[in-house]
């Protein structure tokens, strides 16, 4: 299956990572080749791979948001867990889990804070969740392009991580209140983040070890599900240093 990527760095990154084909480039024509798109016409010649100077309003056919460039490229390449376990390679395992998240952008920034913070993998439903699509890459800065993301049953994935001793953590306001160096962040790490609006599903609820949320001084509820999740991997990742 196809699909076009767009925008500068999901382009950029996507041809770096080299995990999909990448069948050709389109540049938009009077884009200047300097910065990313520079970049990004080095690497597609070092990879053979065709550019065409296209009017602008073509690439607004695959996206307004395009920065000028377009790829067309192979589909997403999934991993498994096992992948994401090898992939921790002697570490304690650091792995985030999405339940049933819908939001491209909000998926997109957690991947791009999951890159950022060194987790060796996300795993998402198999149903009821938003795919990687070429708007999650987007949203990812191309994060997702370096990143192994696993589609799976949590519930099932929650008991194997359980049998490789990684510690279960699920973020949702009914939890108790994450304190500063908890314990329950260090070590090896599973942290689920649940759905913008529903949370934590009830089966993932009870399959997690503990259930913590962020304190909160404000007059706002919550924050939504990248921002408290990004703010929660942090606080593991610092926990780990």
């Amino acid at each position: 299956m196809k699909e076009f990527i767009y925008s500068r760095n999901a382009v950029y990154e996507t041809l770096r990572a080299k995990r999909r084909q990448v069948f050709s480039i389109e540049i938009g024509e009077g884009v200047q080749d300097k910065g990313r798109i520079e970049d990004i016409l080095k690497l597609a010649k070092e990879q053979k791979v065709k550019v065409s100077r296209v009017p602008r309003p073509k690439l607004d056919k695959v996206h307004q948001n395009n920065q000028g460039v377009v790829a067309e490229v192979s589909g997403y390449p999934y991993s498994d867990v096992l992948d994401i376990l090898e992939w921790a390679n002697g570490e304690l395992p650091f792995i985030l889990m999405l339940d049933s998240l819908q939001d491209p952008q909000n998926f997109g920034t957690l991947i791009r804070t999951a890159e950022a913070l060194g987790v060796h993998g996300v795993v998402i439903p198999t149903a009821r969740s938003v795919d990687v699509t070429p708007a999650v890459v987007n949203a990812s800065s191309g994060a997702s392009e370096h990143m192994l993301i696993a589609q799976a049953n949590l519930s099932q994935t929650i008991d194997a991580l359980k049998e490789n001793d990684i510690w279960i953590v699920g973020l949702d306001q009914a939890g108790a209140e994450i304190e500063a160096g908890s314990r329950h962040l260090k070590g090896a790490l599973g942290l689920v983040v649940g759905s913008e609006g529903e949370g934590l599903h009830d089966l993932v609820r009870k399959k997690c070890d503990i259930v913590l949320k962020l304190p909160m001084k404000g007059r706002i509820e919550s924050l939504n599900a990248a921002v408290a999740g990004s703010v929660a991997l942090y606080l593991a990742y610092l926990s780990r240093s």
